[in-house]
């Protein structure tokens, strides 16, 4: 029995024993718990599947260029959005022209007017200043640059010049018809009989190889349909008369021409093929093809957006972040495997070659290409199925390694134009899903990501610094800071290993050659010194009788048994 002075409690020497092992056991665990949290750290990145899915939880696939919304309900959004702003705008323009016809017939209340001159002066002021207002709300709606109508002559004019009212309400009505009508509705029949007679310089002007070949195949796929594919023809031929005289407009706003041309024409298929969403979906694709192929070089990257800065900005940052390792991003692959080695670079290879196709589902195909040459590289490793949480970590590095051209660009494009089904759901859906993600995780990656300390991350990020594998320890400095000259100088030291190694199984072999000389010629002398020790006495059989009778020929036959009666 002991007296702790301190705290006056009675201890007993087991009690100790006991105290003693739980505080060890105790600080056991707190080790353990430190390591498992480091493990737990490093476990890369991990995205939950809900995440990837559309905010609004309709079950499709959301996208960030949608701010987590899938196409379906972006697209919902937005008209609301845009809805609410036109009736705001229109409401202001009203209500401007109220409160200044107000304040104009409130100045002039008090004075008469003697004769008809100073009041079409006065309508004529008041029209000027509102098709002045009009047209300001109209910039709102549709930033198109119309064509200026034909001036008329001074004679026609007189007799039949409206009234301002009557000019307020044509150009009301227009605005309106040009607002809530779809652009390939717009064109009369007188016009687009004119434009069959006569198509626009846009429409014949010589084509690339690519595009009349598009156009040829379209147009035998439409033979297949008779009356439908005409009607198919003729709507593509209109509005891309449309959007050919709308290269102004945001790119926003051609997505949505491009968007409801494709549910117009989705919802006529539907009526022909009665439900038949495997033949739908053909057709969709071949018109996406042609449609897409024809408005590439004017909605690609448009000047009306930021798309290339983004790029530039994407470049730029995919280009600091060279000396990020399969490590830091626990991906769980191994270069080393040759096999492995060569699937990475065809993935990379998939993934640029995404900038030289023009139809967003052929860049897409070249995204799913590449997602699963990655599954197929950590299957190898790993030698089971990998995990979504195996996947992106891999894909942000493929990224990194690649760094695709107009990466931002090709996003945005498949975003605006694609067929949104395709988009939605299906696995060309999860895997552009994926490689939003990974783009954005590329953009806000920071020391935390990467499992580093922020010193070291800024170091490596000025190119003060880079991180060292193992085996590249005692590189020169400039191969340390690049991938290439570190991979061939990893090359040559597997290269001279071999050569080694071609010695040593050389060697093996010569000595075996030597081995086998000396046990044959150990054989062959054992066997002679028992032939000495032992010599072989060769007995010589003996002869017959009458083997020296040589005339035995002549002897009479032998005598026969013979048996008598008795």
């Amino acid at each position: 029995m002991s007296v702790d002075n301190e705290f006056g409690i009675i201890f007993d020497p087991s009690m100790e024993a006991l105290i003693g092992a739980l505080e060890r056991l105790s600080e056991e665990s707190e080790c353990l718990g430190l390591n498992m949290s480091q493990k737990s750290e490093r476990r890369g990145i991990h995205v939950d599947q809900s995440e990837l899915l559309c905010k609004k939880g309709c079950g499709y696939y959301g996208n960030p260029a949608w701010q987590g919304f899938c196409s379906k309900c972006w697209r919902e959004e937005y008209q609301r959005a845009r809805q609410k702003q036109i009736q705001e705008d229109w409401a202001l323009a009203e209500r401007l022209q109220r409160e200044e016809e107000a304040a104009y017939a409130s100045s002039q209340g008090a004075q008469t007017q003697p004769t008809l001159a100073p009041f079409s002066k006065f309508e004529d002021k008041k029209t000027n200043v509102t098709t002045r207002k009009v047209t300001t709300v109209k910039k709102f709606f549709s930033p198109s640059s119309r064509a200026a109508p034909k001036k008329a002559s001074p004679e026609k004019n007189e007799q039949s010049a409206p009234s301002g009212r009557e000019r307020h309400a044509d150009t009301l009505l227009r605005d309106l018809k040009e607002i809530f009508t779809p652009p390939w509705e717009l064109a009369s029949p007188a016009e687009e009989t004119q434009e069959a007679k006569a198509p626009s310089p846009s429409i014949s002007r010589q084509s690339s190889v690519e595009t009349d070949k598009v156009s040829r195949d379209f147009i035998d796929f439409l033979k297949n349909l008779q009356k439908p594919g005409r009607d198919i023809h003729k709507q593509c031929r209109i509005f891309l008369e449309t959007m050919a005289n709308k290269k102004e407009v945001s790119a926003e706003e051609q997505s949505e021409y491009v968007q409801d041309f494709y549910q117009n024409v989705a919802e006529k298929l539907q009526v022909h093929f009665k439900g038949s969403s495997e033949r739908v979906e053909r057709v969709m694709d071949q018109v996406e093809k042609y449609i897409m192929t024809r408005l590439y070089k004017s909605v690609f990257c448009p000047e009306t957006t930021d798309d290339e800065k983004k790029d530039l900005a994407v470049q730029k940052r995919i280009r600091a972040l060279h000396w990020v390792t399969l490590q830091m991003l626990c991906v769980p692959v191994n270069e080393d495997i040759p096999e492995v080695s060569d699937i990475l670079v065809k993935a990379i290879t998939d993934i640029i070659e995404m900038d030289s196709k023009r139809v967003p589902r052929d860049k897409l195909a070249c995204i799913t290409k590449c997602s699963k040459h990655i599954f197929n590289a950590i299957k190898i490793t790993k030698k089971e199925p990998a995990s979504a949480d195996d996947f992106l970590p891999t894909l942000i590095y493929i990224v990194l390694k690649a760094n695709p051209p107009r990466l931002q660009s090709n996003i945005q494009y498949i975003t605006r134009f694609c067929n949104p089904s395709r988009l939605m759901t299906g696995e060309d859906g999860y895997y552009f899903t994926n490689l939003c993600c990974a783009v954005a995780f590329i953009e806000k990656l920071d020391a935390q990501s990467l499992n580093l300390s922020p010193e070291d991350f800024e170091r490596y990020m000025s190119g003060q610094a880079s991180p060292r594998r193992q085996d590249q320890d005692g590189y020169p400095s400039h191969v340390n800071n690049s991938p290439s000259l570190g991979q061939a100088y990893q090359n040559l030291e597997r290269l001279s290993g071999l050569g080694e190694r071609q010695e040593r199984v050389l060697e093996g072999a010569r000595r075996l050659e030597r081995d086998l000389i000396e046990w044959s010629d150990g054989v062959a002398r054992e066997v002679q010194d028992i032939l000495d020790k032992y010599p072989l006495e060769i007995c010589h059989p003996a002869s017959a009788i009458d083997s020296d009778n040589v005339e035995n020929d002549r002897l009479p036959p032998p005598l026969q048994p013979q048996v008598f009666a008795g």
